[in-house]
């Protein structure tokens, strides 16, 4: 039976990686919810104090990208560069995106790897030559089965369409390499029996499962109609299969065949983050390439629903394409980071919309959150002049505070650390916070500082303390997907001199009560989550 990315050693990194996205055009909301999910993720994993790798980056090279290139009165070359200088990197840096890497399909230490492992191959008799004819999209780059394709009536009358991109295949016939697919059908079902985990959600493996069962077809992994692509090491005739190429670059961007310590120390990936669109490339084809070269296969295959809007996938192709800067000039980085994954369960179809944004977070962020710390750091300020006081007078109603946070902690650390259920995790976060909003509504603080006596000055005391060390384990759990506010509240805490950098908190001393030092310098920052304009035109 193959590895897999989960019995890797406790010393190898923590490998978690988006889909490589084609550069035919600048990204979108939906390349944007993948890679913020993988960046929580990876983020979280590093709090854990784990070593981790977070890969990104663009897939240039197919047909899609030629046409589009050629559209644009520029070589693909001349495109790819462009497109990735100007709008993918640029956005992943706007978004805090904390990638390990970013590997490009052109780039010579992709390129020369991927010769190398499809050459091996061709030498085990993996590889044989033949011809195929039949429906291609160019949009997916792929083949398809007569079974997938829906009918083009009205639009297009007598076509058949491709389901994802809505758009006429192509019948094309050519002679191509073709990789001995069909020999690993009862392997992969051996391996997903063994492995039950490695597709997620439950519906994509069952959708995976059923489609293995139903026998795999020998995959053609050689175009040789255009030239754009990894010229084929013993036919340059031909280029490789864009996707064979793609997918090789979860290899060769840790060392495949250049760096065999980082490679041993990396691969495979703990878990592939990808659209449900691609889930079959990513949970058939690449095991099945990976079992055939003899090398581990990964821990996980996450499969992310789609992004709608008006019903339909966000795409460019549909015209449903918005720009995450559209929304983070309104809400800002954080909470964009925050409401995605918030709104919708990973893994699932969700529907995006201005007016659902903007209510979640005027109540949730700017009312629970918000206006949380903004009161905790005026009280301090008004009844101790900014010096956080000593717990003198705790109780049971603190007791249930601490639990609180010990749960919170136990909770999100499962949720999106273990199972990448990451609505579930937030949700356990604020769940917390309301928790605490509700002990100070219930404490009323603002009557008991009227009593000064010793006994309400102690209880005063203790009453602000548990607030803002709550606060503190909140900063700590909120700090993967909120990382710029999670450290203006931890700056107002007066934590960083006394704790460290907030980045370096493992989540394991998150619920651990009373690391904010009396004494501390609490100060009223920046409101965390300002008060929303009127949507923009």
């Amino acid at each position: 039976m193959a590895a897999t990315g989960s019995e890797k050693q406790g010393t190898n990194a923590y490998y978690v990686s988006t889909p490589i996205y084609y550069v035919n055009d600048a990204p979108h909301l939906g390349h944007a919810y993948t890679t913020v999910a993988g960046d929580v993720l990876t983020r979280w994993h590093r709090q854990r104090g784990e070593k981790v790798w977070y890969l990104t980056g663009t897939d240039e090279h197919g047909q899609k990208i030629m046409r589009t290139a050629e559209a644009n009165n520029v070589t693909p070359q001349e495109w790819c560069d462009k497109l990735v200088e100007e709008s993918w990197k640029p956005l992943w840096e706007h978004l805090n995106i904390a990638n390990d890497d970013f590997i490009r399909t052109t780039e010579k230490r992709h390129t020369d790897r991927v010769q190398e492992f499809v050459q091996d191959l061709f030498d085990k008799d993996e590889i044989y030559k033949g011809g195929y004819e039949g429906p291609y999209c160019v949009g997916c780059e792929e083949y398809k089965l007569p079974g997938d394709l829906i009918d083009g009536e009205p639009d297009f009358p007598g076509q058949k369409l491709c389901p994802i991109h809505k758009k006429p295949v192509e019948i094309l016939k050519e002679e191509n390499y073709f990789f001995k697919l069909s020999e690993y059908g009862p392997k992969l079902l051996e391996f997903y029996e063994a492995n039950p985990g490695f597709i997620q959600p439950e519906s994509a493996r069952n959708e995976v499962v059923n489609f293995v069962r139903q026998g795999l077809q020998d995959l053609s992994i050689s175009r040789s109609t255009f030239d754009w692509g990894v010229p084929v090491p013993w036919d340059e005739k031909h280029v490789i299969y864009v996707w064979v190429d793609a997918l090789l670059n979860y290899a060769t961007a840790v060392g495949y065949g250049a760096n065999q310590q980082k490679f041993d120390e990396t691969f495979p990936a703990d878990v592939h983050l990808v659209g449900k669109d691609i889930l079959r490339f990513h949970a058939v084809i690449w095991p099945a390439m990976l079992m055939a070269q003899g090398l581990p296969v990964p821990g996980k295959v996450a499969a992310n629903g789609w992004l709608m809007v008006g019903g339909e996938k966000m795409s460019k192709s549909n015209l449903t394409g918005i720009k995450p800067q559209d929304l983070t000039s309104h809400f800002g980085v954080d909470a964009y980071r925050w409401y995605f994954l918030r709104a919708i369960a990973f893994g699932s179809d969700g529907s995006f919309s201005w007016e659902d944004f903007s209510a979640r977070y005027t109540s949730e962020l700017a009312n629970d959150y918000g206006n949380l710390a903004s009161r905790v750091a005026a009280m301090v300020g008004k009844y101790y002049g900014g010096t956080l006081p000593a717990a003198e007078a705790a109780g049971a109603a603190e007791q249930a505070v601490q639990d609180g946070l010990a749960k919170a902690v136990t909770e999100s650390d499962r949720l999106i650390g273990d199972e990448l259920d990451f609505q579930g995790g937030i949700l356990a976060v604020f769940d917390f916070v309301k928790q605490v909003n509700g002990y100070i509504t219930e404490q009323e603080p603002w009557k008991v500082a009227k009593d000064e006596s010793p006994e309400g000055r102690a209880r005063l005391a203790t009453i602000l303390y548990t607030a803002a060390e709550s606060l503190r384990g909140v900063a700590v759990l909120l700090n993967a997907v909120m990382p710029v506010t999670s450290q203006s509240l931890w700056d107002s805490l007066g934590a960083e001199a006394d704790l460290g950098a907030l980045a370096d908190q493992k989540l394991q001393q998150a619920g651990t009560w009373g690391q904010l030092p009396a004494g501390a310098t609490v100060t009223k920052g920046a409101v965390l989550f300002p008060r929303l304009e009127e949507k923009p035109a």
